[in-house]
Order: structure tokens, then C-alpha cells, then sequence
């Protein structure tokens, strides 16, 4: 494929050298240039690609995208000059692969909570009627069934598009993705064509990198301010921040609610640990999920289901055959009458909506226990807050390890601690070593009490100090719950 092929719809600001060239592969990583490579010097959030352009160029790559030439030009290599390297890698990507994204009927979900359970479940949704669709989220990507490892929410430009042509090349229809709002922010979307949107929520999270909740809701409004006139873009009302989100969208405007008159209006009428009872624009049905947090996220599945043409008769029946996505309200049934549930929950707000719902359906003669950490080299403001959420909705509380990666665990114990009084520190233990924790909850637990384990999900591996040794909080619980 030739440069100029691969640059297209892309601002270029200079070109010095012959943009006629053929080039075999694309890369921003160096390492994996490769002979007739065009290599894209990205700044990154930590490194610099253009610290990386000789290193490309002696590995073989016969023209390099880039904000700034270098001062010594290659005479053999094509260099193009841009304004923004990873919006143009996100275009080129597309480009290089064929477009495969205005070949399917893509439908992102972004948003703080729920985003792997609206993904997930609308995969399941539209598999199950018998179309061939595909998945990419932070659980594992999905190609018709072919199931791919995921790193990632959102996969680098270059990965995306590479699955996302693998699901045409499989016959796939549609597909459904996780968005990120790094992945916005970073421009790893930048040319792909969406058939549509939804917005979950926004929360406190990853004020590590956004720095402000501002920065943060504007990183996921620039996905709708985004999408093209014939896409549809559907909100949560109940979301303070959800009608921003469609204020300068092209986008079909459509929304769903629990608590406001919404284009998808739903009512919880009952709720048990085993599923609940809705009301979804005046029909009644029943669903395997549980708690309003999930009653949010099927109306947002059915909104977009509509918008993307399935019938609305076979739509109410195929839902109330789902099951919630792996990690999400998972629950760990025994002999010895406790109650297991494993939740991916690792914000304030996450956290509370799970032990709002376990807190609404349970009776209050039983004991609840929840087992929670924060993780390493993350947001720290939002530590002292998953402690106070826990101690306040639960009976009793164990502060251990979630990922504490290179940070040290006691001190992100210590650091959640900060958000307890005197009265609730009564009531909350600390135990680094999460394998204990879980066990200690179990010893603790008689027939009949609760026991929730937060911020793992469907993890299977517990990373320390750089290195992710396997773990996961399902296996570990139902093993300390046979045992007992």
C-alpha cells in the first residue's frame, strides 16, 4: 500500500521525500518495525516516539509520520510532517486496513461503570438471535466466538483495526466495543465510523490521568461530539452528567432512565438475589440480573438494540435470557448457606451501587461482609472514599490488596483508612495478604450472611511489583466456601 494511500483524509502539514513509496506494515513501537515500515513518532504519556525515529529507521522503516522532522534527514526515507501523530496513526490505521469499521455497525459504550456489561451483554444479544458480531472489551475481544486475550479497554489504533477487519473478514455484522476515555483522549478511536453511542455514567475514577472530573467528562463528550449524523447517540438521564453528553452531538438523540421520563423508561418492581422484575415502556418482564445498576444498563441494551433494528417482541424475550457479564455481581453458591458475590466494582460509586442493591434485597438479620482494596499507581483520591462507602454500607469490612503493582500495599491500606472515623474503624479489619482476606471473611461468616468481594471481577491475576501472579477472587472464595 502506498504512503499517500495510507494518509488519507489526514492533515499533512510538509512531506520531504516520495510519498508514492510502498509500505508492507505501519507501527508507533519501534521495536516492531520491520523493513518497509512507516513508523509513527506518537508522544505518549510516558515516551516520545520521536526519541525512537533513528532506532525505526535503522530497523528498516522507509518513512516516518512525525510533529517535528529531525534535524539530519534520511535521504532514503520519506518523512511527513503533522500536526497531531496519533490522531493521523488512528485514520491511517483505518486506512491501512481497509476501513473495516464503516463495514460493520459498531456501537461504543463509554462511560465510568457498566461499560463490559452493556458491551458484553448486547454481544450475547445479538449472537444468541443468530447474527455474526463481535466484541472488544476489557474482559477478552471476541471474533464471532473466536476468543482473543484482552490488555486493554480500548486496544491501540493499529490492534483495533486489525480485529475489527478480522470480524469482516468472519462475516461479523455488528460489533460492540468499550470506549475509554483514554482512548478518546489519546485519539485511538480517531477514524473509526460508529453506528453509534451510549453513555452510562461518570464517576470518580482515573483522576490520575484526567486530573479534573472536567477533563474527564469532556474526554467522553468528544465520543458523541464525534459521531456522524446517521449514528445514534443514547444517554442516562439519571446521570447528572448525560444530557452534556449530547449537547453538540449530530448524533439521533435518544435516553434512557429509571428516575426521569426518558425514550426508554424502566421501573424496578421486584429485586431478589436471583433476578428482578421490570417494567420497560409499560411491559412488564424478568430478568437474571440484578440491582437498579443493572436495570440502568438493560435499558440502555434495549434502547440501542431498538436503534440498531432488532424487533422489539424477540428483543423483551432474548433479555430476560441473559446473564450477567463474568466478574459483574457474580455469585459463588455453597452448601454452607453464605452468599458469595465477586464484583469488579473499584470506584466510590461502583461500590456503592453493588452494596445498595445486596443492602436492598437482603433481610438485615444476616452479616455483611465486603473485602476491599484499591489498586496501585492509580487515582489516590478515590481510596479514603472506597473505605467510607464500604464501612457504611456493610456490617463488617477487611481492608487488603487489589493491585497494588509497585506501590506498597500497607500504605494504600493506610491511605484508605483516612476515610474512617473512630466509630466505623471499629468495625473494619486490615489484612495485606488478600488470599487471607478472603479466608478471614469465610471464618468469619455464618449460614445465611454475605460476603462481597470488590474490585477484581473477572480478574485472574493479582499484580505485585510489576509481575502478575495468578489470582482470582472467584476460584479463592468458592475454595475457602467448600472447605468450610
Amino acid at each position: 500500500m502506498k504512503v499517500k494511500e495510507i494518509l488519507v483524509n489526514c492533515n499533512l502539514l510538509e512531506i520531504v521525500g516520495n510519498k508514492d513509496l510502498d509500505i508492507s506494515s505501519i507501527s508507533f513501537d519501534s521495536r516492531k518495525v520491520e523493513n518497509g515500515t512507516l513508523f509513527f513518532a506518537v508522544r505518549g504519556t510516558q515516551v516520545d516516539g520521536h526519541n525512537y525515529i533513528e532506532k525505526a529507521i535503522e530497523k528498516g522503516a522507509l518513512a516516518i509520520v512525525c510533529e517535528e522532522l529531525p534535524a539530519n534527514l534520511n535521504e532514503a526515507v520519506t518523512y511527513i510532517k503533522v500536526d497531531n501523530s496519533a490522531y493521523v496513526l488512528g485514520v491511517s490505521a483505518s486506512n491501512f486496513f481497509d476501513n473495516p469499521s464503516k463495514k460493520l455497525k459498531l456501537t461504543g459504550v463509554t462511560g465510568t461503570n457498566g461499560k463490559t456489561t452493556i458491551a458484553t451483554l448486547l454481544y450475547r444479544l445479538f449472537t444468541d438471535a443468530g447474527y455474526v458480531c463481535g466484541l472488544l472489551s476489557t474482559i477478552e475481544n471476541i471474533v464471532d466466538h473466536e476468543v482473543i486475550p484482552s490488555t486493554h479497554t480500548t486496544p491501540d489504533p493499529i490492534e483495533l483495526n486489525a480485529l475489527l477487519k478480522k470480524m469482516v473478514d468472519k462475516g461479523c455484522e455488528y460489533a460492540f466495543m468499550e470506549v475509554s476515555s483514554h482512548s478518546v483522549d489519546q485519539d485511538r478511536i480517531a477514524g473509526l465510523n460508529f453506528a453509534g453511542g451510549i453513555f452510562t455514567n461518570l464517576t470518580h475514577d482515573h483522576l490520575d490521568y484526567h486530573k479534573t472530573m472536567a477533563n474527564y467528562r469532556n474526554a467522553k463528550k468528544k465520543f458523541f461530539d464525534n459521531l456522524p449524523s446517521n449514528a445514534f447517540a443514547i444517554t442516562n438521564l439519571d446521570d447528572k452528567n448525560g444530557a452534556i453528553m449530547l449537547q453538540n452531538t449530530k448524533a439521533k438523540r435518544l435516553s434512557y432512565a429509571l428516575k426521569h421520563d426518558a425514550d426508554f423508561k424502566g421501573v424496578v418492581l421486584e429485586s431478589h438475589f436471583d433476578g428482578m422484575m421490570l417494567k420497560v415502556n409499560g411491559t412488564e418482564l424478568f430478568t437474571q440480573l440484578v440491582g437498579g445498576f443493572n436495570a440502568s444498563n438493560l435499558l440502555a441494551i434495549y434502547g440501542a438494540a431498538i436503534a440498531l433494528g432488532f424487533d422489539k417482541d424477540e428483543l423483551l424475550v432474548e433479555i430476560s435470557k441473559l446473564k450477567g457479564a463474568n466478574g459483574r455481581f457474580d455469585m459463588v453458591h455453597c452448601e454452607c448457606g453464605i452468599v458469595g458475590i465477586v464484583d469488579y466494582a473499584h470506584t466510590p460509586d461502583a461500590l456503592e451501587n453493588v452494596l445498595k442493591t445486596i443492602n436492598d434485597v437482603r433481610c438485615h438479620k444476616e452479616t455483611l461482609i465486603t473485602v476491599v482494596g484499591c489498586g496501585g499507581n492509580r487515582d489516590t483520591t478515590k481510596r479514603p472514599e472506597m473505605a467510607a462507602v464500604a464501612a457504611k454500607m456493610s456490617d463488617k469490612v477487611i481492608l487488603t490488596s487489589d493491585n497494588p503493582r509497585n506501590e506498597d500495599p500497607d500504605e494504600i491500606i493506610r491511605q484508605m483508612k483516612e476515610g474512617l472515623d473512630e466509630e466505623a474503624k471499629r468495625h473494619v479489619l486490615s489484612i495485606t495478604n488478600r488470599r487471607e482476606a478472603i479466608r478471614t471473611a469465610v471464618a468469619l461468616a455464618s449460614k445465611g450472611d454475605i460476603i462481597l468481594l470488590a474490585g477484581k471481577g473477572h480478574e485472574n491475576y493479582q499484580e505485585i511489583n510489576g509481575i502478575k501472579n495468578h489470582f482470582d477472587d472467584k476460584e479463592e472464595l468458592s475454595e475457602a466456601l467448600k472447605e468450610k
